[in-house]
C-alpha cells in the first residue's frame, strides 16, 4: 500500500526487453541498501517489485499486461519517474490510500496557471469516470490529487507549486498520457451500489 506521496524522481537508466515483459533499472536516491530484495516500490502509480540492486539503482521486471495498461510501455532510457516506496504501519498518510494498481490511462487536456499553481484537466477513460467525484481523491502519475471539478468524463486538479516542482507532473503537456488510479473507497462503494 502507497499514500500517493512522491518521495524521489528517479530516473529509467536501462530498459531491456525479455519475452514479453521489460525489464527497467531505475536510478534513485533512496538509500539502495535499505531496499529489500521483492520489495513494493509504485513507479508513476503502478506497484513493481525489486528483483536485483546495485549501487543507487534497482531493477524491476514489467509484465506484458502491464505494459499495455499502464504508460510504462512508453518509457524509454532518461525518462523520469515518480516514486514511493510501501507504506508501514505507522507513518504518517499524507495523501490517500493508493494500492499502486492502475486503473487507466488518462489524456491531460489542458493546463492553467492559477496564481502560483497550476490547473491540470484529464480526459479519463471510460467507464473510470463514474468512480471520479468533486473533492475526491485520485492518484495521477502515482501522486495523490485531490479532484476540483468533474465534467462528463473530464476532471481537474489544481496542482500547487511544490508539487509542481518535485514531481514529474512539471512536466505535463496537453496530449501527455498519465497512470491513473481511482480512489479505492469509490469503487468498492459503486462496485456496492451496482450489486444491491
Amino acid at each position: 500500500m502507497f499514500t500517493g506521496i512522491v518521495t524521489d524522481v528517479g530516473r529509467v537508466r536501462a530498459v531491456r526487453d525479455t519475452n514479453r515483459d521489460r525489464r527497467f533499472e531505475i536510478e534513485t536516491s533512496f538509500d539502495v541498501s535499505t531496499i529489500d530484495m521483492g520489495a513494493s516500490i509504485a513507479h508513476a502509480g503502478c506497484c513493481l517489485t525489486v528483483v536485483e540492486k546495485g549501487e543507487g539503482w534497482f531493477a524491476v521486471e514489467v509484465s506484458g499486461e502491464t505494459l499495455s495498461k499502464t504508460t510504462l510501455g512508453d518509457w524509454d532510457e532518461g525518462r523520469a519517474v515518480n516514486l514511493e516506496r510501501s507504506a508501514r504501519v505507522g507513518d504518517e498518510l499524507g495523501g490517500h490510500i493508493v494500492s499502486g494498481h492502475v486503473d487507466g490511462v488518462g489524456e491531460v487536456l489542458s493546463i492553467d496557471s492559477e496564481g502560483g499553481s497550476h490547473r491540470v484537466r484529464i480526459r479519463v477513460p471510460r467507464p473510470l469516470h463514474r468512480y471520479i467525484a468533486p473533492k475526491g481523491s485520485i492518484a495521477v502519475e502515482g501522486v495523490s490529487l485531490t479532484v476540483n471539478e468533474v465534467d462528463d468524463d473530464v476532471f481537474g486538479v489544481n496542482l500547487i507549486p511544490h508539487t509542481w516542482e518535485v514531481t514529474t507532473l512539471g512536466g505535463l503537456k496537453p496530449g501527455s498520457r498519465v497512470n491513473l488510479e481511482i480512489d479505492m473507497l469509490a469503487r468498492y462503494l459503486a462496485r456496492w451500489r451496482e450489486t444491491a
